[in-house]
């Protein structure tokens, strides 16, 4: 079979380029990393009347100079383009000459070239709206306006595609001067006065463009005024934590009754209704039932319980990024992100971290360039989850019960200090060519979301975390329940064997020496850690299940709490103090749960998933080690 066209989407960041790849591609679409690197594009198929097309939504630029790894890709492609391709530009109305610049420089390098308008409703709305007709006269390629908020324009573009398909472009006033080269270097070794000179032309191509068009002069609008206040450091980010706590706190109360539904419906009838059929088959009672329930049907409930905190959280990031807001706390951000080599926008996914870290790794793809939306997926599992807020205040209210909010505050206060000295420290080896730069952005016009494109942008979001992560998170609950089934001791049934007898205690025994060191070298406690490992509630509970194993008299959480103390007395010789901080520290740093380890996976493949686990475990065991041993000498 011959191989599809392709029609690559180009444009400048924020100008509608992944809504209009939506409404080509539809559900007939996936996402891929460049290899070789971190890079992710958008594919899909476009169905039209002329045939199938192979659609790539290409990273955000403003020139096909390349200065980073996303830059590169849009040149390489551009570059390496066959003689079939299609480069759809998208111009954005409210602000045409940016594009018109770029649609210029694909043009000269010979690709076939089609202009697509987007937010000529929002320049009609100010006076002004870009006819496609006479467009299209002065540029000298076909022009079509496409309503990505409306999803209107499709067939007039898939039209356009198929007349250019094949030719060279004729662009009025400027002359294909081929290929680019495909060396980077080679690129920007050019000659100075040479990429000067033609940066000149192509800006009075631009500007002759723009004074045919007619636009009127600027007049101030009333965004202007609401700019004043949300991109000011002084009001601006009070209203940014506002609603972030706002944030939060819809996602923790709206979700909290669904969730508990949710796990009380797997958990209760279908638990119950599983067991009944095997019983009635008669496999029930037996450890087949214990894998199906304990395993496979619980990690199906730890998947559930994540979809309604994503869903919101995803809608309300959908809501910020198309209502034009994310722009502005990038700016107001900027300076205080540029620390460790970030940009503003990174202040967003890691505000989202504190609430959960899934999608906070998520909304790292709203970053325009490769290496910073790595950098922050690495940061991000550094910022303390609501998740491990629990184990704080239990922790806490167990050895500091006296100031156990101050240590909660103090624990929070340190994840921020994590994040930024972890972060100048891969700034400082890893990620050298993550360099400081002023933020580059164009302030996208305020609009009303679109409910239609925002469910549509939940549930894919949604989908992929499903299909990417809900496997490997099922899969290791299935593993774990496995090893905790299988008895190291005799005297028992496989799947009947209490925690201390299994080959899960006997890995949690093995890990003791590990946290000697920390003053915590006592087995239930490096179970708890083990099982936290999976989600990070589950820790006080697999240390309150230990004790219960293992002390059949705690009855209460008072008790609970007594019997954790004597033993955190007995390892740490008497510096009970030391070692409960060290243990929340550790909680803290020593490794994300197994849905934030699966969705780093996802989003920047098993190496640097890999990596960031050991960085972890290596982070926290230092850090916790040392509160230990300067605690107790203070």
């Amino acid at each position: 079979m011959m191989d599809r066209p392709t029609v690559l989407i180009v444009g400048n960041p924020n100008v509608g380029k992944s809504s209009l790849f939506n409404i080509l591609a539809g559900a007939r679409q996936h996402t891929a990393n460049v290899p070789g690197t971190t890079v992710q594009l958008e594919r899909g198929t476009w169905r039209t009347d002329e045939g199938e097309l192979d659609l790539v939504d290409l990273p955000g630029t403003y020139s096909l100079v390349a200065r980073t790894p996303d830059e590169e890709t849009v040149a390489n492609a551009v570059a390496e383009a066959d003689p079939d391709t299609v480069a759809c530009v998208v111009i954005d109305t409210t602000a045409p000459s940016r594009s018109l610049y770029l649609l210029a420089q694909v043009a000269e390098e010979g690709v076939p070239v089609v202009g697509v308008l987007t937010m000529n409703d929002l320049s009609e709305a100010h006076g002004h709206k870009v006819d496609p007709v006479s467009l299209s006269r002065w540029v000298g390629v076909p022009v079509v306006e496409v309503d990505v908020r409306q999803g209107t324009g499709a067939e007039e573009l898939a039209k356009a595609v198929a007349t250019v398909q094949g030719s060279r472009p004729v662009v009025k006033d400027l002359q294909p001067r081929g290929r680019l080269s495909r060396d980077r270097a080679d690129r920007l070794s050019l000659d100075l006065d040479a990429a000067r000179d033609r940066a000149d032309r192509l800006f009075a191509w631009v500007a002759a463009i723009v004074d045919h068009l007619d636009a009127p002069p600027d007049r101030r609008r009333p965004s202007d005024a609401i700019d004043r206040v949300l991109l000011s450091p002084w009001t601006g980010i009070p209203v940014f934590l506002v609603v972030m706590w706002g944030l939060f706190e819809l996602a923790a109360r709206a979700t909290a009754p669904i969730i508990a539904w949710v796990t009380g419906f797997l958990g209760g009838p279908v638990a119950n209704g599983i067991s009944w059929l095997l019983g009635a088959v008669g496999l029930g009672g037996g450890w087949f039932e214990s894998l199906l329930i304990d395993g496979v049907l619980l990690g199906i409930s730890t998947v559930a319980s994540l979809v309604p905190v994503l869903a919101l959280v995803y809608a309300a990031l959908g809501v910020l990024e198309s209502s034009g807001y994310m722009g502005r706390v990038a700016v107001v951000a900027d300076r205080a992100m540029r620390v460790i080599g970030l940009e503003g926008r990174a202040v967003l996914p890691l505000m989202i971290g504190f609430g959960c870290n899934v999608p906070a790794l998520t909304a790292t793809r709203a970053l325009p360039d490769a290496r910073r939306r790595l950098l922050t997926g690495l940061l991000v599992p550094f910022t303390s989850c609501s998740a491990r807020l629990a184990v704080y205040i239990v922790i806490a209210e167990t050895f500091f019960p006296r100031h156990a909010g101050t240590v909660v505050f103090a624990a929070n206060l340190l994840s921020v200090v994590l994040v930024i000295g972890v972060g100048m420290l891969l700034r400082a080896t890893m990620f050298r060519d993550v360099t400081r730069e002023p933020l580059a952005i164009i302030l996208p016009a305020y609009q009303w979301p679109k409910i239609w494109k925002l469910t549509r942008s939940v549930i894919s979001r949604v989908g992929e975390f499903i299909r990417g992560a809900g496997g490997i998170i099922v899969s290791a609950l299935v593993v774990l329940w496995i090893v905790a089934a299988i008895p190291v001791k005799g005297g028992h049934a496989i799947g009947d064997v209490p925690v201390e007898d299994s080959l899960y205690g006997a890995g949690a025994r093995a890990v003791v020496p590990l946290l000697e060191p920390l003053g915590l070298g006592d087995w239930r406690i490096s179970s708890s850690l083990l099982t936290g490992l999976v989600t990070k509630e589950a820790t006080v509970g697999a240390l309150a299940q230990s004790y219960a194993v293992d002390s059949p008299g705690v009855a209460n959480a008072s008790d609970f709490g007594s019997e954790v103390r004597a033993t955190v007395n007995e390892t740490s010789g008497g510096h009970p103090g030391a070692a409960g901080f060290a243990f929340l520290v550790l909680v803290l740093a020593y490794a994300p749960c197994l849905a934030t380890s699966a969705e780093q996976r996802r989003l920047f493949g098993w190496r640097w998933a890999t990596g960031a686990f050991a960085m972890h475990l290596t982070v926290g065991w230092i850090l916790a080690t040392l509160v230990f041993h300067i605690g107790r000498l203070l």
